[in-house]
């Protein structure tokens, strides 16, 4: 009785150690295959038909910013980083770039968002231009204060050609493209985006959207496998 029980206490032990370990080994092929050095894999590229888009529709790899008008740190991705993307990978044809608006900051985030999705449905070409000086108005202190007003917004648009300051204004009262917002939103917390700015590279968000080199690396990677 005393070397069955012996037996069956060391078959227990086995069996556990065993279970233990192809759980140890589940968890290590999962963090293998879901992270890296630059980011999470998402496991789902965003959608972006009817985004506004820079580049190439063609191009292999796509890369997506959630971004808030209202936040200083989208404004200096958008002066830091996004030029050397541009230069390095849209304008040469091998990535495309869209921006999907976040709504973290409130109803100013809000207002620029619908003013910037109003700029890109009465012309498109317009819109980049457009993008970039909304952010250059925001203050460089003093972040909380209000600074996205209709005012605001139609005097920026003023100084951008291709903009009729009139229907702008008309589609904001109206919150004519406030669809277009609302489905921004609901991607946003569709793929789980937490902070501003999140840079998803096809499927894979980058962990930190300033370091450069490792976006280097994600979109490197990606073209060699396209």
């Amino acid at each position: 009785m005393k070397r069955s029980n012996s037996s069956t206490f060391k078959f227990i032990v086995i069996a556990t150690l065993a279970i233990v370990v192809l759980v140890i080994a589940g968890v290590i092929i999962y963090n293998t295959n879901s992270q890296s050095s630059q980011g999470m894999v998402s496991g789902k590229q965003p959608p972006i038909e009817d985004q506004p888009t820079l580049g190439d529709s063609d191009a292999p790899v796509t890369i997506v910013e959630f971004g808030d008008f209202k936040c200083p740190a989208c404004k200096a991705w958008g002066s830091d980083v996004f030029p050397k993307l541009v230069n390095d990978y849209v304008d040469t044809g091998e990535v495309k770039f869209s921006y999907v608006n976040v709504l973290f900051h409130g109803e100013e985030s809000e207002l620029g968002s619908l003013a910037a999705e109003s700029v890109y449905k009465q012309n498109p070409d317009a819109y980049w231009e457009f993008h970039k000086a909304l952010f250059e108005a925001q203050p460089s202190d003093d972040h909380d204060r209000s600074w996205i007003t209709t005012e605001n917004i139609l005097e920026i648009a003023s100084g951008v050609s291709g903009i009729d300051t009139n229907d702008l204004k008309s589609s904001i009262e109206n919150n004519s493209e406030m669809d277009a917002v609302n489905r921004d939103s609901e991607l946003a917390s569709e793929i789980g985006v937490q902070f501003t700015p999140t840079i998803m590279i096809n499927e894979t968000i980058i962990e930190d959207p300033f370091d450069y080199e490792s976006i280097k690396e994600v979109i490197d990677s990606e073209l060699e496998e396209n």
